[in-house]
């Protein structure tokens, strides 16, 4: 498994796919060019895989990821954390070389 999710990851997504209207096949995960270091990471619904996706299942919850963003991603993990900053997904990434102040973009 390349990419890992977390319990409360998983428990976050599913919430808001569920109120999503029509239900969106699953979650893509993406690492694409652009931020303050050159990637930031982007996490959007989709009715349907690519033909090239890797697709996983956690739990019943798909998560498509291209092959491109696999590259960046092996290893990741995504984790959904409350605090009182605020909520968000978080990226952790062993592939990372530096990140940028506000911790959304990242250099590999």
């Amino acid at each position: 498994m390349n990419v890992k999710l977390t319990d409360q990851a998983i428990g976050k997504v599913k919430e808001i796919l569920a109120s999503q209207e029509p239900a969106p096949a699953g979650l893509r995960i993406a690492v694409v060019g652009g931020g303050c270091s050159g990637f930031s990471y982007s996490m959007a619904f989709e009715n349907a895989p690519n033909m090239l996706d890797k697709t996983y299942t956690y739990d019943g919850l798909k998560v498509f990821v291209d092959q491109a963003s696999l590259l960046y991603l092996e290893g990741a993990e995504v984790d959904y954390v409350e605090t009182l900053e605020g909520s968000g997904f978080k990226f952790s990434n062993p592939n990372v070389k530096s990140t940028c102040g506000c911790g959304s973009s990242f250099s590999a």
